[in-house]
């Protein structure tokens, strides 16, 4: 899962936009040799190897800064910038490590938004196909949820707020996932377990319309009948031209179910509630 916002970064007394992408290293367990330089020397320096996309380089550079002018102005920019460097590199766990330092020493610098994103799109460009663990997936929810909570009004809440919705039906995929193993070796107490949490907990998915057909289907195999009509309602209800309604139609039919009445309008998307507490 990869995307290409665009990051608001330090780059000298004011902030640059730069796109975000990604590239290899292992930058951290180097070190330049120490050279005694002006620290505006030392970071335009950096910001030319930045520009060259020498990122690896670039980091090593921003951390000089860090090294030889600590109490410098420059110093706490430079962290940022360093931090970048490695995100850029693909070496994101010391991208997220440099992100957190600047957080903890200038919880409220002009950078402490971007290093909060920072570290959500580390985690965000980690996440793995739904066959693995999802880990990062969390993770990557975690850190983008604080970064809606601690700046709205940014444009880094307004990209998090669109990656939320793709971590989210990430993890609704792997719950799919499990429940369809589950289903298709007759476990159906378990597979019920996993399509009801894809309800409940992530009902705006575009996995929930499959949910909703794969309980029906575990209902009507061990004869809770009346479940199965229940859920069927909730799916012709909010998605009654899908194909996934189509399937549960025919299998209900199939199998000489009756199908349910219409559900109340007033009833609405809060339905998926209902199935959510209902036992199995």
């Amino acid at each position: 899962m990869r995307s290409t916002p665009a990051l608001k970064v330090v780059l000298t007394a004011g902030v640059a936009l730069m796109a975000v992408s990604a590239c290899a290293g292992n930058s951290r367990q180097q070190e330049l040799a120490y050279i005694e330089q002006p620290v505006e020397t030392i970071y335009t320096q950096a910001v030319r190897s930045l520009n060259r996309s020498l990122w690896d380089v670039s980091a090593l550079q921003f951390d000089e800064v860090q090294r030889q002018h600590p109490y410098s102005p420059w110093a706490q920019r430079a962290m940022l910038m360093s931090a970048y460097a490695r995100y850029r590199s693909r070496d994101f766990d010391d991208a997220i490590s440099s992100a957190q330092d600047y957080i903890s020493l200038h919880p409220g610098g002009d950078g402490a938004a971007y290093a909060y994103y920072l570290v959500a799109v580390c985690n965000f460009d980690q996440i793995i196909d739904v066959g693995r663990d999802q880990a990062r997936s969390y993770n990557a929810l975690k850190a983008l949820d604080e970064v809606i909570a601690r700046f709205p009004q940014s444009d880094y809440a307004r990209d998090a707020a669109l990656k939320v919705d793709m971590v989210r039906d990430q993890l609704a995929g792997k719950e799919m996932e499990i429940g369809r193993y589950y289903l298709n070796r007759s476990e159906h107490l378990a597979a019920i377990n996993r399509f009801k949490r894809v309800i409940t907990d992530y009902q705006t998915t575009s996995h929930a319309p499959e949910a909703m057909h794969r309980l029906v289907e575990a209902y009507l195999s061990i004869g809770l009948t009346g479940q199965a009509q229940q859920t069927a309602a909730v799916l012709g209800h909010n998605y009654p031209g899908s194909d996934w309604y189509a399937d549960s139609y025919a299998l209900m039919q199939g199998q000489g179910v009756s199908l349910p009445e219409k559900p109340d309008a007033k009833a609405g998307f809060n339905m998926f509630e209902r199935l959510g507490k209902m036992f199995f």
